[in-house]
């Protein structure tokens, strides 16, 4: 029997996750995009693995320089949430001129305000559909303050303690 693809949608739409921009840099412009397909591989050695639709230009440019950065995002910062999902349209460079944006020593863009920001050099890559399932072995970390920025049922939500 095959799942429905809407349907399949609706329920991962149940599965609350923390919100992140995705970034590299090739050498004529910083790339990046929204994401909520980020989880830890292993500790040792520590590495991460994101999920990135291979049609981005930030997909191409990670497979292309091997480097990336993910960067949990604060609350509230819905409205670069949205930029970098391409609302408006904006693309490419265009999506960094909101955010104060850093590099780190690689020259991967970081959000200076970042609840924790990860530089990755690529250790592994396979294409799954339409997305690339990439893995990161985490060469730097760069801490921050305060609250993450989550998103379920198409809405973000801010974290409460119980």
């Amino acid at each position: 029997m095959a799942v429905d693809p809407a349907d399949f949608r609706a329920a991962m739409a149940r599965f609350p996750g923390a919100v992140t921009i995705i970034t590299t840099r090739v050498p004529e412009e910083r790339r990046g995009i929204t994401a909520t397909a980020v989880c830890s591989v292993t500790a040792e050695p520590p590495s991460l693995l994101v999920c990135v639709n291979e049609k981005t230009g930030t997909c191409q440019g990670i497979l292309q320089t091997g480097r990336f950065a993910v960067n949990l995002l604060p609350d509230p910062s819905h409205d670069l949430a949205m930029r970098f999902a391409g609302a408006g349209g904006i693309t490419g460079e265009d999506k960094f001129a909101q955010g104060d944006w850093r590099a780190d020593g690689q020259g991967l863009p970081i959000l200076a305000n970042a609840r924790v920001a990860f530089s990755c050099e690529l250790s592994d890559a396979v294409r799954a559909g339409s997305h690339h399932v990439l893995i990161g072995r985490i060469v730097d970390i760069h801490h921050g303050e305060g609250e993450a920025l989550v998103f379920e049922q198409s809405r973000f939500h801010r974290l409460q303690p119980l």
